[in-house]
């Protein structure tokens, strides 16, 4: 009955505009893929998913690719083995040519590993909302013992029954990944929620990266940490600080020995830092062979033919087909594959020759958006791996190429606006919650003016 209630006072008027149950009127607008909460994330997949069904034949079958689960026994097992074997264990890649989400986890590992350690509700999100939990429930606990004082004089009941909440059940609620989960929000009222809302905007985006993850199958409300690997992130940084006038980035030979280094110093997890006296041309390369190892390619292999035929499609329609297809990826995919493109983004800008402000030339780094994308086509998107078959070129073969390079290519000339979620598929995805959590899509609401406010 309540959430019955709670779906008439949310009210979508049209136009890509809501009414929460305050009545305050929301009118959405493009967002950030990764300002969207976890849950509408999945949702997203599921919204964009139908959307490709419905509106466009690509000609193939479409899925959404699965997420690689990391081993989470893994680390049990090798602390097990005796001594003799201690030295496999230092030796097992940490970075290169394992699937992407192992190489996420054993990133938060090294960093919970070298950060210093934090006390107990040091996020404070968390200690703000165990507190805002306990105060609700404490006055739900005494509107109840108000309104049934008759009840409980003639009810037997023992001195230890307390019907108030103890404080350790609040407090464990509250450690889920991102902060907030379905469950917690309808216990707040509307100004707890708008203080808990201006805290949790008020954090940097790799807080909730930082907390006490729980084991269940809730999915948070607040957006997820960014997913990206420490090596990539490095390379990434490098380059856009040190590369972008390099004549023939990403075209150049570098040194196989000093490339070969990296790649170990990453995947024995020590703290690699990158500077000026580290070669653009090895730290490409080294960006490289990242994205060529996985097992999976970043575009992912269940995606691959989608992708190839959107080239196929009326020019027009061609952006809004990959974007509905990165939208399928899982988020450490998607995530990932926005820090490359904003690099390579950044880097096609630098391509020409240019003035700086006392009227000297600046020299292009020549790497075109379409340079770029024929070395990097090949490892983001490819079906199987490099064998003899695969080898032995073909006319088939060789058109599947030019659809891949024309793919990334359209990709980096579109960046600006590919990871920009359109106000019409935010609508879907809050049609498609209010039937079943309508305080989740009032919530939702509530932080979407906020932040556009």
């Amino acid at each position: 009955m309540g959430d019955r209630l709670l779906r008439l006072s949310i009210t979508y008027l049209g136009d890509f505009t809501w009414n929460s149950v305050s009545g305050r009127s929301v009118g959405l607008k493009p967002v950030p893929l990764q300002s969207l909460s976890e849950l509408e994330r999945v949702r997203l997949q599921d919204v964009a998913f139908r959307r490709l069904l419905r509106d466009r034949d690509l000609g193939c079958h479409i899925t959404i690719p699965k997420s690689h689960k990391p081993k989470k026994s893994l680390r049990k097992k090798l602390d097990s083995l005796s001594k003799e074997k201690s030295k496999d264990k230092e030796t097992m890649p940490q970075v290169f040519g394992i699937p992407l989400s192992q190489v996420i986890s054993n990133d938060r590992a090294h960093k919970q590993r070298h950060d210093p350690p934090r006390e107990e509700h040091s996020d404070p999100t968390e200690l703000m909302l165990s507190f805002l939990q306990l105060t609700s429930s404490f006055k739900r606990a005494n509107k109840e013992l108000s309104s049934s004082t008759s009840s409980l004089s003639s009810t037997s009941e023992t001195p230890n029954e307390s019907p108030l909440p103890s404080t350790p059940d609040a407090v464990p609620r509250t450690r889920r990944r991102g902060g907030v989960s379905v469950d917690c929000i309808t216990d707040l009222d509307d100004n707890q929620s708008r203080l808990l809302e201006a805290l949790q905007l008020s954090l940097p985006e790799e807080a909730a990266g930082n907390r006490k993850k729980r084991h269940d199958k809730k999915l948070s409300l607040n957006p997820i940490y960014r997913q990206v690997p420490r090596a990539v992130d490095s390379c990434c940084q490098h380059l856009e600080k040190y590369g972008l006038q390099t004549v023939g980035i990403f075209r150049v030979g570098s040194s196989k020995k000093r490339v070969r280094q990296l790649r170990e110093e990453f995947d024995q997890g020590w703290e690699v830092h990158l500077d000026e006296e580290h070669s653009v041309h090895d730290v490409a390369a080294l960006l490289k062979e990242f994205l060529r190892d996985l097992p999976d390619p970043l575009l992912t292999r269940e995606l691959y033919t989608a992708f190839i035929n959107t080239m196929l499609l009326d020019y027009s329609d061609q952006e809004s087909i990959i974007q509905l297809l990165i939208f399928l990826l899982p988020p450490c995919n998607s995530d990932t594959l926005q820090r490359l493109l904003c690099l390579l983004s950044t880097v096609a800008a630098h391509a020409d020759d240019s003035l700086d402000n006392e009227g000297q030339e600046i020299t292009g780094n020549k790497m075109t958006s379409l340079n770029l994308a024929t070395i990097f086509g090949p490892n983001l998107l490819h079906k199987q791996k490099k064998d003899k078959e695969f080898a032995v070129e073909s006319f088939a073969r060789a058109e599947e190429s030019t659809a891949i390079i024309s793919v990334v290519q359209r990709m980096i000339n579109t960046y600006d606006t590919l990871f920009m979620v359109p106000a019409d598929l935010q609508n879907e995805v809050l049609m498609s919650l209010l039937e079943t959590d309508p305080d989740v899509v009032d919530y939702l609401l509530r932080r979407k003016a906020s932040q556009y406010s």
